[in-house]
């Protein structure tokens, strides 16, 4: 186990960076933020969790959170105060294998556990860390890829805008579960499940601004399913798909994440395999997207794809290439241009505190 710190620690604006540490990434890299030109610039690391391929900031932004995507599995919280994060105490088992991904909720870390095709919750205690899980809900199901979809898979878990809901993205059963979260068990229960086409395998669902519509990035197919989304009543319904490349596209790809921009009239989503970046118009308020371009990803294996605070600037993170490249977006068309690039090997999340 490792920190380490180098150059200014003196700026204000700072992402943070998951890697795999199984395949020579760092750990949680930590790295200065230009306000101008957007240019990341690494001030340190620490590899003091195991594969922090996810990571999640609390509300204050004082706290940092990230999954150990290990076989065992486990969650881990950082202090933000200093140069670079530091530990909170020993990451906390989840009950599950391989999370890839966890969000906060009502007071609790909720991780998505791949392997295990279970989502957890862990109550966090007064100072924030997490305690023991207080309930492992097990999803069950398959789909018709025999490769990928054997059994289930979740592979993404986040609280519905209003805050009533905690949604879980399954790649293996092709479905979205709408839960209902105990504020005083820690339990999840299943309220209701959407349907989505046997063999999308969907991986990553965002919503948009007005909290109507989500879309949900499908890995298996090169699309994004448009949907519905009533909080009132916690249903999710599938209104249409839209291509996420041109048809001409022969390589296959596999999409990792959707963003949403801040005023609601376009969704980014990149796509592994292709590199590239998809540009959607949303229309009709968010019920439809239409694919408008693709950019290339600036590396290989684009795993994550991020919006900086201000909304002007993507970010992605190059796993196989082992970069963050960062665009500057075209506020009328949408369209990202490559401004530069920070080496980071087996990078797999960017956020910015």
């Amino acid at each position: 186990m490792s920190s380490r710190a180098t150059g200014s620690q003196s700026q204000e604006a700072r992402a943070f960076i998951g890697s795999f540490t199984s395949a020579g990434g760092r750990g949680v890299v930590t790295a200065a933020v230009d306000p101008k030109t957007g240019a990341l610039t690494a001030l340190g690391a620490t590899d003091a969790v195991a594969d922090p391929s996810y990571l999640a900031l609390s509300a204050d932004g004082r706290l940092l959170y990230a999954v150990s995507e290990t076989e065992e599995g486990a969650a881990a919280a950082f202090d933000l105060a200093d140069a670079l994060p530091r530990p909170l105490g020993e990451p906390v088992p989840v009950g599950g294998s391989s999370p890839t991904h966890l969000a906060l909720a009502a007071g609790h870390l909720v991780t998505a556990n791949y392997g295990s095709g279970s989502v957890t919750v862990l109550p966090l205690r007064t100072d924030g860390t997490p305690d023991a899980a207080s309930g492992v809900l097990h999803h069950r199901g398959s789909g018709p890829d025999t490769d990928r979809q054997q059994g289930p898979h979740a592979h993404q878990v986040l609280p519905d805008p209003s805050g009533r809901w905690v949604l879980s993205v399954d790649l293996g059963t092709d479905s979205v579960r709408v839960c209902a979260l105990g504020t005083g068990t820690g339990a999840l229960t299943v309220h209701a499940e959407a349907a989505l086409r046997p063999g999308t395998g969907p991986r990553h669902l965002a919503f948009h601004p007005t909290g109507a519509y989500a879309y949900v990035v499908n890995e298996l197919t090169p699309t994004v399913t448009v949907c519905r989304w009533e909080a009132a009543t916690g249903t999710l319904t599938p209104l249409s798909e839209a291509p996420l490349l041109p048809e001409e596209t022969a390589e296959r790809s596999y999409a990792s994440e959707g963003v949403v921009a801040h005023d609601g009239r376009f969704l980014w989503v990149a796509n592994r395999g292709h590199d590239s970046i998809s540009v959607l118009e949303l229309t009709d308020g968010g019920a439809g997207a239409v694919l408008r371009t693709t950019v290339p990803c600036g590396g290989h294996w684009p795993r994550d794809l991020a919006l900086d605070p201000t909304g002007s600037r993507l970010y992605a993170a190059n796993e196989r290439s082992g970069d963050v490249t960062w665009f500057d977006v075209d506020p009328a068309s949408g369209v990202p241009s490559r401004s530069g690039s920070i080496e980071a090997p087996a990078a797999s999340c960017v956020v910015f505190g």
